[in-house]
């Protein structure tokens, strides 16, 4: 979102870190560190174990007429959604939070060109969600700030009656997620990771083709984040503000879930299968001094930072049913855009970044075929549906139909598509991630969020 504060002073950190090292290391021990969540409030009672039996099984709330949605975070992603819930029948946006006053006035601009009420506004700091959530004509809270953000707001919508949607990650600790699950099960809401990549053309195809079996049973997947951000980490705008402090302070893997959102759905994780353990590794962290160097100059303090986030982090997640998954997350070496979203079965392989296909029995010897003939046979109902409406949309229109599917399901009374569950288990390797490096790549075990229930909650199916 556009300045999101951090706790310690929108520059302060960034400034410290660029006046050297040992400046850093100090700012580092004088405030809250960017990897943890603020604290939230004490452990609450729960509800009786019926009651989370049935929320575990597949939570469903009552249908909503209209959904009424209050904004947080109205920077970069967070504005792009507003466009598109103005697009989607049955919404209303009656208020934004953002401590970018002026930013927060224009997309309440948007609204009004748009034929709706003026949102109320709150920029009175960092903690001025509260206010919003306090608010009792908000169906959904909706959650675009900085990562450490992420589950003080969502706990806090939850807390006050309201359903929650986050960016991604939904939280950047164990801890962050066992709390957004938790606060989930005992107010009986929704949390909701809005993982747009989950919603892509060809990953949607993907599922189509595994829920049809045509690539057989399901074996291995191959997922990453690679994406050169080394321009956007030294910016002073936007999510320079704060994303650069994370590469200097965590060696891990700090975005994992655009590329396993899609393959662990097709896996049916949370739905039949379960994360059992991850091992990681990290490369050496040159990239984003390298670059410092080059572009500011050798003596240049941001040059002379040391970076804990290896350029690349490679891990292997093992699945309760045996599946293998590699996960890669590259932010800081010239490499072109990736998310590999590869898924082997029994029969074949479906690979992306560019896309291809390989079916026995209908490729030709041990080449990949086009994968634009299977598109007639497996293009998802969705995109099939819905792809019109999309156009112009962000991120290639993936971003329209999360939001679309979200609105949808809250209208219907029907479990959403992804749940605090899915939430807490693709942002989790994260920490996973950074405890298997630190301790030399030994196995870690993934938690178990559904507390079994993993065993027979339903499949997502094939939704338009």
């Amino acid at each position: 979102m556009s300045g999101w504060t951090p706790l310690w002073g929108r520059r302060e950190l960034l400034k410290a870190a660029w006046t050297g090292p040992a400046a850093a290391a100090a700012a580092l021990g004088a405030h809250a560190a960017a990897s943890q969540e603020p604290d939230g409030a004490g452990a609450a009672e729960q509800p009786d174990e019926a009651a989370l039996e049935a929320y575990r099984a597949g939570f469903a709330a009552p249908p909503l007429e209209r959904v009424r949605i209050g904004f947080v975070g109205v920077g970069l992603q967070g504005a792009s959604h507003v466009r598109n819930f103005l697009r989607i029948d049955g919404v209303d946006v009656v208020a934004i939070c953002d401590i970018d006053e002026p930013r927060a006035e224009e997309v309440a601009s948007w609204v009004v060109d748009a034929g709706g009420a003026a949102p109320e506004l709150y920029t009175r700091g960092d903690t001025d969600f509260k206010r919003l959530c306090g608010r009792d004509d908000i169906d959904l809270v909706f959650n675009a700030t900085p990562w450490r953000w992420h589950v003080p707001v969502c706990v806090e919508a939850m807390e006050t009656g309201k359903h929650t949607a986050v960016e991604v990650p939904a939280a950047i600790t164990l801890e962050g997620c066992w709390r957004l699950v938790e606060t989930a099960e005992r107010t009986a809401r929704h949390c909701v990771m809005m993982e747009n990549c989950n919603y892509g053309r060809s990953e949607m195809m993907v599922l189509n083709m595994v829920r049809q079996g045509l690539l057989g049973d399901l074996l291995h997947g191959e997922a990453a984040y690679i994406h050169d951000l080394r321009s956007l980490k030294f910016s002073d705008r936007n999510e320079g503000l704060w994303r650069l402090q994370h590469s200097v302070e965590r060696n891990a893997n700090l975005y994992p879930t655009h590329g396993l959102g899609p393959v662990a759905q097709c896996m049916d994780i949370n739905r039949g299968d379960c994360f059992d353990y991850l091992v990681s590794l990290s490369s050496p962290a040159k990239g984003l001094a390298l670059y410092a160097a080059e572009r500011f100059g050798a003596d240049d303090p941001r040059a002379q930072v040391r970076y804990a986030l290896g350029d690349m982090n490679s891990s292997l997640i093992r699945t309760r049913r045996g599946r293998s998954i590699l996960l890669q997350h590259d932010t800081t070496t010239p490499r072109p855009y990736s998310r590999l979203n590869l898924v082997q079965g029994t029969r074949g392989v479906f690979a992306g970044f560019p896309d291809r296909i390989f079916i026995e029995g209908e490729a030709e010897g041990h080449e990949w075929s086009d994968v634009e003939p299977y598109r007639e046979r497996f293009e998802h109902p969705l995109w099939t549906e819905r792809a019109g409406d999309a156009e112009g949309a962000g991120h290639g229109g993936m971003d329209y139909l999360e939001d679309y599917r979200l609105v949808r399901c809250l209208l219907d009374g029907a479990p959403t598509d992804m749940d605090v569950y899915d939430a807490a288990a693709l942002s989790a390797p994260v920490e996973l991630s950074e405890l298997s490096v630190a301790r030399g790549s030994e196995p870690v075990e993934f938690p178990d969020f559904t507390r079994g229930a993993y065993r027979t909650r339903p499949p997502l199916g094939i939704v338009a």
